[in-house]
């Protein structure tokens, strides 16, 4: 049976529930025969009204989604028409900001936890550990991130199940409801998600092509007494704009000045080939420090390291984190922390580099007459669309044609946020996808907006 839930950006509530029963045909969640929840169950569950659920039955039946059988209910259609046939075609999905991945992880997964459980103390990783992490992963870390952070010891090192759950624990640990937290007018979802659930408000930042712009932080500060300033400073997720030094500094001025900390959420410096310096060393006494290495490695292995100002605060972030997910996951962090001491870590990050670079040219030849961001080394862009377009209507005519992508609704923190989508090239299975994915784009953005409202 479907699990209800509906699409948030869609442009009428009764749509987002059809766009959701649509996707999830799709992806195969549902077949054709299955039985759908009553419609006053689906209204309890989406806390929506039940005429809501009405229309949006109405409208499924309308494009030949489902069909209702009196006395029984209302299923998936068996008898899809060739136009539903064309809508759940298999989605090619350049939504998730994830990693390509050049390296066969199906052996090197295996063959690395073989190794680590095979170790003189390879059993210890099936053990409960602390919560700052285990020895070992901190004095790995320390040595993976002095690359970049000069004078990074392991005493200040939390290591964490992945960048979310470190980000609400150093949210958590810094900042109270009502605080309010500067970031950029488009930033993380994650950081959102935080802010919503922490209840802090979140101050936006204008930003240019170079990132967070020095004087509205100075703004911000005077006018709002922020607690906190969120930056990525490598490759922005979404803007993919990458802060120079000069702003880093500036930046870090202003955060003293005002009494401000700094949350530097860093995924993508890994990366980059140059190495710029970061806010851990410009204002190590200000300044925590997430690395993770979803974005440099793989998700799946859901560790990511946290620099702390001191190791007394790194203790502090401990206790968070033992009241919420208690440890990083030990088995992964030994994979990772053997990955660091022989190499292989390197030579992932380098081989994602290379096929990021390859995807990205790829990109440009497609799409480079539209114009978009991107930074040559990283797995996503950003496109401004034509003035035609809303970006959430675009995104949800790319998701019929078989495309799934980000508008800029999603990394808001303004009302009125520019009409821009994220498109992420690295989930993509091989080129030879992308290249259709990005295809289907490129005809797409050229049309004229199929079901975009009027303006009045």
């Amino acid at each position: 049976m479907w699990k209800p839930r509906l699409i948030e950006d869609a442009r009428m509530k009764y749509l987002g529930i059809v766009e959701a029963l649509e996707a999830d045909i799709r992806l195969g969640r549902v077949s054709r025969g299955d039985r759908l929840p009553p419609q006053r169950a689906i209204a309890e569950a989406l806390d929506v009204d039940l005429t809501t659920v009405t229309r949006a039955f109405n409208e499924a039946r309308r494009r030949g989604l489902v069909q209702a059988q009196a006395g029984r209910g209302t299923f998936i259609s068996e008898t899809l028409d060739s136009e539903v046939r064309e809508l759940v075609r298999p989605l090619i999905d350049l939504s998730m900001n994830i990693p390509p991945q050049p390296i066969d992880f199906r052996k090197a997964i295996p063959s690395g936890v073989a190794a680590v459980l095979s170790s003189a103390r390879g059993l210890l990783n099936l053990h409960y550990q602390e919560s700052t992490g285990a020895e070992p992963d901190r004095q790995a870390a320390a040595g993976w991130l002095g690359r970049r952070i000069e004078g990074v010891a392991a005493d200040r090192i939390v290591v964490t199940g992945g960048a979310q759950s470190a980000l609400f624990a150093v949210c958590d640990l810094l900042l109270k409801r009502g605080d309010v937290v500067a970031a950029g007018a488009m930033t993380y979802p994650g950081m959102k998600a935080v802010a919503i659930q922490k209840g802090l408000t979140i101050e936006p930042l204008d930003m240019d092509d170079q990132g967070i712009i020095p004087a509205a932080f100075e703004r911000a500060c005077r006018e709002r007494a922020p607690k906190a300033l969120y930056v990525i400073p490598s490759i922005d997720n979404p803007t993919t704009a990458t802060l120079p030094e000069d702003r880093r500094r500036a930046l870090v001025t202003t955060a003293r000045k005002h009494g401000v900390a700094i949350i530097e959420d860093d995924p993508y410096s890994p990366l980059r080939p140059d190495r710029l310096v970061s806010f851990a060393e410009l204002a190590s006494d200000i300044t925590w420090h997430i690395a993770t290495l979803s974005k440099c490695a793989t998700p799946a292995l859901r560790v990511a390291y946290v620099v702390a100002p001191t190791s007394a605060k790194a203790l502090l972030l401990a206790g968070v984190l033992r009241a919420t997910i208690l440890m990083a996951p030990p088995l992964m962090s030994a994979l990772a922390s053997r990955w660091i001491a022989d190499g292989a870590l390197d030579d992932i990050a380098k081989a994602i580099r290379a096929e990021n670079a390859e995807r990205q040219k790829l990109a440009t030849s497609i799409l480079g007459g539209f114009g978009f961001a991107a930074d040559p080394h990283g797995h996503h862009l950003w496109m401004r669309l034509p003035g035609h377009w809303r970006a959430v209507d675009f995104a949800e005519h790319a998701d019929r044609a078989g495309v799934s992508i980000v508008p800029s609704s999603a990394f808001a923190t303004v009302a009125h946020p520019v009409e821009a989508v994220r498109i992420s090239l690295g989930v993509a299975p091989d080129r030879g996808d992308l290249e259709d994915a990005l295809t289907q784009l490129a005809s797409l953005i050229t049309q004229p907006s199929l079901g975009a409202r009027a303006v009045v």
